[in-house]
């Protein structure tokens, strides 16, 4: 019996599978969600409010970040920066379901605009795998170490008694790193200064956004 071919429409209903499991089915994590070393402690309803809006920004990059990553793998030119994209899109897979658990928790909501993060992020990062491997490496690199650059700010902004959320913002901060110095060792080139400062600006809109939507 002759095998058949992968054509177009099947890569494509593959893909939309993968969004409508990150965009509307719950995630599930591999690893354990990250607890504090001081315990928990009562907050307060405006505490309360605050990490809810805080934790759905970061579900919403984790949203951006699972499009990102299969956008980049699915026009990869070689198969190790593929396995490199869908192993870190497996990670930030646990970041999705963290995030997601405390907002419940928080007694909070995902953001609305989550769809149109995801097609964005997905058109970006299918279009930086489509220019070559040296530039979507280098994008992995840039925009990880924006996003652990967000999430370093994020630990100052959420309230000390959230060591909750505060834990599993700090293991995401970690993860984020390792991500981008493994595409960097990869080949990530260097990007252009215009192209860093869209990368920012972009970021800074979808967090407005899910702050508020």
């Amino acid at each position: 019996m002759a095998l058949r071919t992968i054509g177009f429409m099947d890569r494509f209903i593959g893909e939309l599978d993968k969004a409508i499991k990150v965009l509307a089915a719950p995630a599930h994590a591999n690893r354990p969600a990250p607890v504090s070393v001081g315990g928990e402690f009562v907050l307060d309803d405006a505490e309360i409010a605050a990490s809810a809006r805080l934790m759905r920004v970061n579900h919403s990059g984790e949203v951006a970040a699972q499009a990102l990553y299969q956008g980049q793998a699915l026009t990869a030119r070689e198969p190790r920066v593929a396995a490199a994209m869908h192993a870190a899109a497996g990670e930030e897979m646990d970041h999705l379901a963290w995030c997601e658990q405390r907002i419940r928790e928080l007694n909070g909501r995902t953001s609305l605009l989550n769809p149109l993060w995801y097609l964005g992020s997905f058109a970006i990062g299918a279009l930086a795998g489509a220019v070559g491997d040296k530039v979507s490496l280098g994008f992995v690199a840039e925009t990880e170490k924006q996003v652990e650059s967000h999430l370093r700010g994020h630990l100052d902004r959420l309230p000390a008694a959230d060591e909750r959320s505060r834990a599993i913002v700090t293991q995401m901060t970690h993860d984020e790193a390792a991500h981008g110095a493994e595409a960097a060792s990869l080949g990530g080139g260097a990007l252009p200064g215009p192209l860093r400062l869209a990368m920012g600006l972009t970021s800074k809109l979808m967090t407005v956004g899910s702050y508020w939507v």
